[in-house]
């Protein structure tokens, strides 16, 4: 008796947890693992607001086609209810067997708008029309594709911190052929998108730093002497632009230097005592934006990690990708 006790006992204080947990996962089940394939226990379809005016319409019509006796208002009555019914499975058809998978979501600043994007393959022999998607109070893209072809539609969300941005669960719906039924699908992907942290709006000078005579390496062009002009080329820095020869329309030239070359730029977290966390992460942003647009060799020293100076769009990822997942 006292080992029963005990394992009733033991059932009684484990029984809030499971409810606790039970209740979780119906609240907040957890991602659809991807891809998905629309069969018809996903599929949910209900009349939409024209769909019920319409079924009221034909009540009144078979009442009174009843009360006169009406034989081409009950054939009339009849046929456009027959069309209804008919439109139910071809709603219901037009997202059945869809597989959906999550898509690319490129990275944004943070203060910009994430978009998520949601791809569909139609492995089926019939076209879809009419396809759309939202999230929440966010409205995305409709789309029609052929027999055996893919679509992408997506939605925004401002993203108003950095880091990862979880994407919210979605609904893929359609109300083809006739709008009277709504045919849709709720999922939950797991969908993330990068935030980088919001650069600092004001143009701050980088912070050259000067190797010692013969301990440094020089790389480019010197800043000292100047030489002439040639032609400017895109991601170049403004500042090297000859504004006097744009005035006089002789295009766009950069003014050429020789002499002392300009050294490996350090972007250090320790130079922005004083600031807080993202001030100075939005600082670092800054210039890192910067000194990539300048074509400027660039290396970034953070608390937790450094990356050792380079140039070029995968280095830029690098360091907008550690400034964006700092502490978290």
């Amino acid at each position: 008796m006292a080992k029963l006790a005990q394992r009733v006992a033991a059932g009684l204080a484990n029984r809030p947890s499971r409810a606790t947990a039970f209740l979780r996962q119906v609240l907040r089940p957890a991602p659809d693992a991807a891809p998905v394939t629309l069969t018809q226990r996903r599929i949910y379809v209900l009349p939409t607001r024209p769909g019920l005016i319409f079924a009221v319409m034909l009540g009144v019509m078979l009442l009174g086609s009843i009360n006169y006796a009406n034989s081409m208002g009950f054939v009339l009555t009849f046929l456009l209810g027959s069309l209804a019914v008919v439109s139910i499975l071809h709603t219901w058809r037009n997202l059945a067997k869809l597989t959906v998978r999550a898509g690319r979501s490129t990275p944004v600043f943070a203060g910009q708008d994430a978009r998520f994007e949601v791809c569909l393959d139609n492995a089926g022999t019939l076209s879809r029309y009419a396809i759309g998607l939202k999230a929440g109070d966010a409205a995305g893209d409709v789309v029609d594709f052929a027999p055996h072809a893919s679509a992408c539609l997506g939605f925004a969300l401002p993203a108003t911190t950095r880091g990862l941005l979880q994407a919210p669960s979605f609904t893929l719906f359609t109300t083809f052929p006739l709008g009277l039924f709504r045919a849709w699908t709720h999922l939950d992907l797991d969908m993330r998108c990068l935030v980088y942290p919001h650069p600092a709006p004001e143009a701050l000078p980088l912070p050259v730093t000067r190797a010692e005579a013969g301990s440094g390496r020089s790389h480019g062009e010197g800043h000292e002497d100047f030489t002439g002009l040639r032609t400017w080329h895109a991601g170049e820095s403004l500042r090297q632009v000859a504004w006097k020869a744009v005035a006089r329309e002789q295009g766009m030239l950069t003014k050429q230097f020789a002499g002392e070359a300009q050294q490996d730029v350090w972007l250090d977290w320790d130079a922005l005592a004083g600031l807080d966390a993202e001030a100075r992460l939005s600082r670092l942003t800054r210039w890192v934006l910067d000194a990539d647009a300048a074509g400027q060799r660039y290396g970034l020293r953070l608390p937790d990690r450094t990356l050792a100076p380079g140039a070029g769009e995968d280095h830029r990822r690098q360091c907008l990708e550690a400034l964006a997942m700092f502490g978290r």
